[in-house]
């Protein structure tokens, strides 16, 4: 059966013998999309490059299978491509849809077909194009602030004891406080959190306590009714309400007095309101995420937060380090902010150069995740090049760099530790490269890209 498959591709092969290789087939291995060709039987007769990063199966496991089997897209049992060019008579373009890669994974893509024929008109299968559309399906949920776990990048110890919690915690419903310093990702925690509960088709409404006064914190919280005071002409529902099945998240927790604190204990043990304004409380259901960048604790201790609210909150706590304390995270957030604004301003640089790596290594960054996603976008205003080098930084940074008189490390110096790097996490994984990327911290995709950029056998 496979044999006959072979031979109907060498009629794509414009008759060219069996065991050579026609010119269009290497373009095909070469592009970045993945193109799979199938037959009438629904058996797969070419595999490229793409197709097996996007797939996980190798060409050799693929070729020969059924689709359905290799593939595993949502739309194979409804709108089978194959169908719709045989039977209906239409090339499918555009077709939004997910496969099941070989490790379980969902990977959103496009999908594209058209009818393979000979020269005498014959349909012999089709032809289908797959785009990976995870970079803008991460690109997306940032625009839309719908986070989840694989949004967070890091490979730190502490982020992957969080990420190995992180559905059971999401799942319990009981209050969260995540500690972390500023521009650490509390945020992006807190919606991947709601985005991973039982509440997650319900509205995420995030509030910054330390922005605003009490008198407008309240107002903004409880809300009020027209008339309730000089400039109250309609009703405005509060974020209490506007909370209701969802997700309430209270940034910086810290800076809020004592007597909110006390109002806001009340909501919390009691499960209602009263808006200003109203003579009737209103009952209200939302789970509370607070988020502090300072040590509650040590707050209580002081005498400046309720002790009674601080274990109201703290029933889950989350606590972030800081970015100089997981310094082997910035290379993976340098790769995630470059593919980001390359898909956000259309640009295609490759990263960044050696000095610039070694010194935010060394660099403390104050302003955390936060202070590196700017100098990138900064970088981007200035950078012309392949490479974000030194003199695209920041003036405050290269000053910094200066006064602190870091060494220039020898060109390629990264390079070669980090093509060092992979060559033996390959040999230890007997070239297993899902297991090898897994170590290293690093999507397959990247992996592949690294390995031909070092050239690594």
């Amino acid at each position: 059966m496979v044999k006959n498959q072979h031979r109907k591709f060498s009629i794509l092969r414009c008759g060219i013998p069996e065991g050579e290789f026609h010119p269009c087939c290497k373009i095909l291995e070469s592009i970045s999309e993945g193109i799979i060709t199938i037959d009438l039987d629904k058996r797969i007769t070419f595999f490229n490059k793409a197709a097996e990063i996007l797939t996980g199966f190798s060409s050799k496991d693929a070729v020969g299978q059924f689709c359905f089997d290799i593939i595993r897209a949502d739309i194979c049992t409804e709108k089978c491509p194959l169908d719709q060019v045989v039977k209906a008579g239409t090339s499918p373009r555009d077709i939004p849809a997910f496969l099941i890669n070989k490790q379980g994974e969902q990977v959103p893509v496009s999908l594209r077909a058209c009818p393979l024929a000979t020269e005498a008109g014959d349909i012999i299968g089709v032809i289908e194009i797959f785009r990976d559309l995870s970079e803008l399906e991460r690109l997306r949920r940032q625009v839309a602030r719908t986070y989840s776990p694989e949004d967070i990048v890091g490979r730190h110890p502490k982020i992957r004891q969080i990420f190995a919690v992180l559905p059971d915690i999401a799942e319990s419903d009981s209050p969260v406080l995540i500690e972390g310093p500023t521009g650490s990702g509390k945020e992006l925690f807190a919606r991947a959190i709601h985005n991973l509960s039982s509440r997650r088709d319900g509205p995420f409404v995030a509030i910054n306590c330390g922005a605003l006064p009490d008198t407008l914190l309240e107002s903004e919280l409880f809300g009020y009714s027209r008339g309730a005071f000089t400039g109250a002409t309609r009703d405005k529902p509060g974020r209490f309400l506007l909370a209701d099945k969802g997700t309430l998240f209270l940034d910086e927790i810290c800076n809020t007095s004592l007597a909110f604190q006390a109002d806001l204990l009340r909501v919390l043990e009691e499960g209602e309101f009263t808006p200003l304004g109203h003579t009737k409380s209103i009952k209200t259901d939302f789970r509370v995420v607070a988020a502090t960048n300072r040590d509650l604790k040590e707050m209580v201790k002081e005498g400046t937060f309720r002790e009674d609210l601080y274990y109201r909150l703290n029933v889950v706590k989350i606590a972030l380090p800081p970015l100089r304390e997981r310094k082997e995270d910035i290379p993976l957030l340098v790769e995630h902010f470059i593919h980001k604004y390359n898909l956000l301003k259309g640009r295609a640089i490759q990263g960044v150069s050696p000095e610039v790596m070694a010194f935010f290594m060394v660099y403390p960054f104050p302003g955390n995740i936060r202070e590196l996603e700017n100098i990138i976008e900064y970088a981007y205003i200035l950078c012309k090049e392949t490479y974000i080098r030194m003199e695209h930084l920041p003036e405050d940074l290269k000053e910094w760099a200066q006064q602190h008189r870091l060494d220039r490390p020898a060109t390629g110096s990264l390079a070669v530790e980090e093509a060092e790097r992979i060559r033996r996490a390959l040999e230890k994984h007997k070239g297993n490269r899902l297991a090898t990327a897994r170590e290293l911290g690093i999507s397959r995709t990247t992996l592949w890209r690294k390995i031909k950029k070092y050239g690594i056998e």
